[in-house]
């Protein structure tokens, strides 16, 4: 897999540091840590990861350790959320360890993204036990031909809902579904994957196609912008908004007119980008640290853990990757380049 090349890291200014808060030079605060335990992943989806991509071996990635020594440190400056990704974090065979680990030296709400297709009640339950509060699930269609064509993957949508009903039997709300609507794939699904919500009684979130993909066939004609999918929705179900969204939230959610329960989100990024709210950092599985999802610049910490750095050392490298932080992705700026690695192997 392609590697994004090293680059000298800057200080931040000396009272940044003494503030001991990840701090970017726009004056945003990180709040959110996105930690990727694993790059694998038994989907590939076409908006994602091509078939032929392969996995870094087991070496190269962050050990379940090291993993819950930067939540406890991430904790100490600030971070109040630790959100568990992938690739596929259920494929992580010490999976429950980690959750154990991380709620054992830190009290941070801890949340996993998982595409939702190995979900069992015993799993589930043994991983709320070990500290697991709540759970994101990706679901692009409820169509069984079109969601093998979108995952190219053996599993079924039913498989995906049986996850969510073993989510919420074992109380890991609030869940909240996510899809990902490319136009000519499945953009005729807004209203049937809205109904979702209704059914479940959870948030249906549609985010926008971004450019992160692993072949870097993003297209912005392929892009269904999140007006037009509301637009869609509403031709069958009216919607209010909450009027509940977070100062940080990606997501502008929305009630049911008629009191149905469940709401629906719509994640902007490529048509109203939301880059000056932003309290994130990504992890990923490898230990390099990205301030943005679509960061061209990456830093790694595996020299940190694994040669003798104290946590004073890793807290003062974490505030100067975020001072580092742009002030937007300016995926519309005629200048914007694609990231070199796709979603899968930073984390989500």
């Amino acid at each position: 897999m392609e590697r994004i090349p090293q680059q000298p890291l800057p200080a931040a200014p000396d009272a940044v540091r003494a503030g001991r808060r990840m701090i970017d030079s726009h004056g945003r605060t990180i709040l959110d840590l996105r930690i990727s335990i694993t790059d694998r992943c038994n989907f590939r989806c076409v908006y994602c990861m091509e078939p032929d991509v392969r996995f870094q071996p087991a070496d190269r990635l962050l050990t379940p350790s090291e993993i819950v020594r930067m939540a406890g440190i991430a904790e100490g400056l600030g971070v109040r959320k630790i959100r568990i990704t992938g690739g596929e974090p259920t494929l992580h065979p010490e999976l429950e360890a980690i959750i154990a680990g991380i709620r054992s030296t830190t009290r941070v709400e801890i949340a996993m993204i998982t595409n939702g297709s190995l979900l069992t009640r015993s799993a589930l339950a043994g991983w709320k036990r070990a500290g697991l509060g709540r759970v994101t699930i990706s679901i692009d269609s409820v169509r069984a031909d079109r969601f093998a064509r979108v995952t190219r993957s053996t599993a079924t949508p039913d498989d995906v809902l049986a996850g969510i009903d073993a989510c919420l039997a074992e109380g890991l709300t609030p869940l909240k579904l996510n899809a990902v609507l490319v136009r000519g794939v499945n953009d005729d699904e807004a209203v049937d994957l809205a109904k979702l919500a209704r059914r479940f009684g959870v948030e249906m979130r549609f985010i926008e196609y971004m450019p992160l993909d692993s072949a870097h066939a993003w297209d912005r004609t392929l892009m269904v912008p999140a007006a037009e999918t509301r637009a869609a929705i509403e031709q069958k179900f009216a919607l209010l908004p909450t009027g509940a969204d977070d100062a940080h939230s990606t997501a502008r959610t929305y009630r049911f007119a008629d009191g149905a329960p469940g709401t629906v989100g719509f994640i902007a990024p490529v048509s109203s980008p939301f880059c000056g709210a932003c309290s994130r950092l990504r992890l990923t599985a490898d230990g390099f640290v990205r301030p943005c999802l679509f960061s061209t610049t990456e830093w790694g910490l595996l020299p940190l853990l694994r040669n003798g750095a104290s946590d004073a050392d890793i807290e003062r490298f974490l505030i100067d990757v975020t001072w580092t932080k742009l002030s937007g992705h300016q995926i519309s700026s005629p200048t914007f380049t694609q990231p070199a690695r796709p979603m899968s192997a930073v984390g989500g």
